[in-house]
């Protein structure tokens, strides 16, 4: 019996192997008789066997897979093989027969017999001479190293910039140089100072022809009533009217610079003036009646932001209140040419005002922020009541023609109609809520006369009339009229105004073409367009004389357009 054990030799090592191949084979016959005898006194003799031939066989599978390979491990391994094999030759030559041996069986005979020839055909392959030419073949020639010249860094060129403070570097004593001196630009959102503001004209320097100015529009301090009777005129008669009313090149005039936020009409019936606010702050007047003459419009600064209300007092109309997003109420006084401060909360801005009494005593101002101010003018020492409502922001406010205890605001998507009496610095109960809009909402007015009538404007395209004749218990809706609103971002927001001459008509700027300024009936129809060709652009501002047929409308680029008959 042979056993085959995988060894490792080196070249110097394999002739000695060679040399002592008889005494392996010796050694080998030896440890064959001994396995016998022991075999002889075990029983277990089944047992050993199959361990012996599990050896056998992973010798030979290991054989069979390493005499494959290429490289130095298969060569070395072959050459212990072919040792095997000549130890075993010689050992079959100087050994009895392997009949002699009674303990292995036929099965076993053959099995070493074709591991002997199995070993001799891996040996006549000549593996390890094969394997050692492929490697000399497989050699490469290293490529002498070039080393890689560095570039010179220039003198001038600039290196990376690093942080002194991560490389534990002092700062150098080199003070940085001075920054330059820019020029002093002032805000334009820029405060005006408290208290009165002298009433002087930006672009007048006659003051000969600013006091001829004053002098004519102090006297006309009583107001006209007949808006204010019962009796209008039928709606055929007010149709036949509007149609009687152009425009004309010498009705248009740029009176402010920028946006035009508010207007107004001047109630006189003998003179026409209109104002106009800005959206840069400033306040302009033009007297119509002087279009031939020099010295007929006048433009003021006493506000630094939008002038969103612009109203002549109803009971003196020589003078003209203003309320500005800059939180500033100014009344505009002709007589003593100065524009005095009514209300100042630079807190939250203002969004809108109007009179709670008659006399013009009391006001009612609104707040972004959805304040109300309760603000009396007799008492100027005395702080205002501030009221807080239900509602997240105040955009309009109008108070009721008749029942002035009742007044409307218009807000970001709602609509309430409050009494002044129940309003409470906590929050507020609605009286009544007006719903339908979808959109933002723009404004809300109570009907000029009787007040039974509110029209609302939103950014839904959609103008509606709610029935207001009884306030305390219910509004319902009357009217859906579609108008498109979207007047985009340069352009005011429209806004449905009720004409105090017509208790049932409203007017209304466009986004149509040709540009055109609507009347609308509180039925949803259409009353008249008015249009001319010296109206070219989008009147979203518009007001209306009390008592004459007179139209004024603002754009987006300063100019009053004026229909008039």
């Amino acid at each position: 019996m042979v056993y085959l054990t995988p060894f490792s030799l080196s070249n110097s090592q394999l002739e000695q192997f060679k040399c002592s191949a008889s005494q392996l084979g010796e050694k080998c016959n030896s440890a064959v008789l001994c396995e016998k005898k022991k075999l002889k006194e075990t029983p277990k003799m089944k047992t050993t066997c199959s361990k012996a031939e599990s050896t056998q066989k992973r010798s030979s599978s290991r054989l069979h897979s390493e005499g494959r390979k290429l490289d130095q491990k298969s060569s070395s391994e072959d050459s212990v093989l072919g040792v095997d094999a000549e130890s075993s030759e010689d050992n079959d030559d100087d050994t009895p027969d392997l009949d002699d041996f009674s303990g292995l069986s036929a099965y076993e005979r053959k099995r070493l017999k074709n591991i002997s020839e199995n070993a001799n055909f891996f040996a006549s392959l000549q593996l390890s001479e094969t394997a050692a030419r492929l490697r000399k073949m497989i050699k490469k020639t290293r490529s002498p190293k070039c080393k890689r010249k560095k570039p010179k860094k220039k003198e001038d060129e600039i290196g990376c910039r690093r942080s002194m403070r991560l490389l534990k570097v002092e700062p150098s004593e080199m003070s940085l140089p001075a920054p330059p001196v820019q020029p002093m630009v002032e805000e334009e959102d820029a405060l005006l100072p408290p208290g009165p503001l002298d009433m002087i004209p930006e672009n007048e320097d006659d003051n000969q022809l600013f006091k001829g100015f004053l002098q004519t529009w102090a006297s006309m301090s009583k107001t006209c009533s007949k808006s204010y009777q019962k009796g209008l005129s039928s709606i055929k008669s007010y149709k036949a009217n509007l149609k009687g009313m152009v425009i004309k090149e010498d009705t248009v005039c740029k009176l402010v610079d920028g946006l035009i936020t508010s207007v107004a009409v001047h109630p006189s019936e003998t003179r026409i003036l209109v104002a106009a606010g800005a959206k840069t702050g400033q306040i302009g007047l033009w007297d119509l009646t002087q279009q031939g003459e020099e010295g007929g419009m006048f433009r003021f600064y006493p506000h630094s932001r939008h002038v969103s209300c612009l109203y002549f007092s109803p009971a003196n109309p020589a003078h003209i209140l203003s309320l500005s997003y800059d939180g500033t109420l100014r009344c505009g006084d002709f007589s003593s040419a100065v524009f005095e401060e009514v209300y100042r909360n630079e807190r939250s801005g203002l969004s809108s005002f109007d009179f709670l009494t008659d006399d013009a005593s009391t006001l009612l101002v609104g707040h972004w922020n959805g304040h109300i101010s309760l603000v009396d003018r007799r008492t100027p020492a005395m702080p205002d009541k501030k009221l807080n409502s239900s509602m997240e922001q105040i955009r309009t406010i109008h108070v009721h023609p008749v029942h002035r205890k009742y007044f409307i605001t218009a807000g970001l998507r709602d609509i309430h109609i409050y009494d002044a009496r129940c309003l409470n610095s906590r929050r507020s109960q609605a009286l009544l809520s007006l719903t339908g809009h979808t959109k933002s909402i723009t404004s809300a007015y109570f009907s000029p006369v009787t007040g039974n009538r509110v029209v609302t404007t939103g950014l839904d395209c959609k103008l509606r009339v709610f029935d207001s004749s009884c306030v305390s218990s219910q509004s319902p809706l009357l009217t859906t009229i579609s108008h498109n609103t979207i007047s985009g971002r340069w352009l005011a927001r429209l806004q449905a105004r009720w004409d105090p001459k017509q208790e049932d008509c409203f007017v209304i700027g466009s986004m149509a073409h040709p540009r055109q300024v609507n009347v609308f009936h509180e039925t949803g129809k259409m009353v008249h367009s008015f249009l001319g060709e010296s109206l070219a652009s989008v009147c979203s501002i518009n007001a209306t004389h009390p008592t004459r047929y007179i139209l004024a409308g603002g754009n987006s680029s300063g100019k009053i357009h004026v229909f008039m008959d």
